[in-house]
């Protein structure tokens, strides 16, 4: 087949970016236990511009139910706070010093299913993304034949196996999918 004129790896490596952004969408997602990649998509209105909190201070996890901010400048300790009170993650930071403290309440019924909403909403995106990736490799194979680079033979051999590709990118973020609806749901 003419690996040289249609780059199979190219398509492999967009699709499995697809599925890279939904678990950087997932951990920003809140689960009953504290982790740090929870506050890592808060911005911070920092000297002008907007920074990521992991450019302010180094985030911790204390315990289980616990999240603590130690805010590098004393400066920005108003901005975090209030970067992550407006965050909709529903937290409440406690000040102490240059330190801040922001306890994990439990989730309730209510708030669970908003958030496998919102992991539903992010796996659409992420299938989306995948569909993408298909039609702009299976247009490219039909300018390929169309310009008889390719033969038609080779064109279906490459349609299966990016069909192939595909199902197996969407079927990955089913499969995420479902695990981060049960982590979420766990009570």
């Amino acid at each position: 087949m003419s690996e040289v004129l249609f780059d199979f790896k190219d398509i492999k490596r967009r699709m499995s970016g697809a599925v890279t952004m939904l678990h950087d969408e997932f951990s920003g997602l809140r689960t009953g236990r504290a982790h740090t990649s929870l506050l890592e998509h808060i911005t911070v209105d920092a000297y002008g511009s907007q920074m990521p909190m992991s450019q302010v201070g180094t985030v911790s996890v204390p315990d289980s139910r616990m999240l603590s901010v130690q805010v590098w400048d004393n400066s920005l300790v108003g901005a975090v706070e209030k970067a992550i009170r407006n965050s909709s993650l529903g937290l409440n930071p406690i000040i102490e010093g240059q330190l801040l403290r922001i306890p994990l309440p439990d989730l309730t019924e209510d708030r669970r299913k908003e958030l496998s909403r919102v992991a539903a909403q992010y796996s659409e995106q992420a299938r989306i993304s995948a569909r993408n990736v298909r039609r702009d490799g299976m247009d490219q194979l039909k300018r390929l034949e169309k310009e008889s680079l390719i033969s038609q033979d080779e064109h279906k051999a490459w349609a299966a196996d990016l069909q192939k590709v595909t199902d197996e990118t969407i079927s990955e973020i089913d499969q995420s999918l479902a695990t981060k609806e049960a982590e979420i749901m766990q009570v």
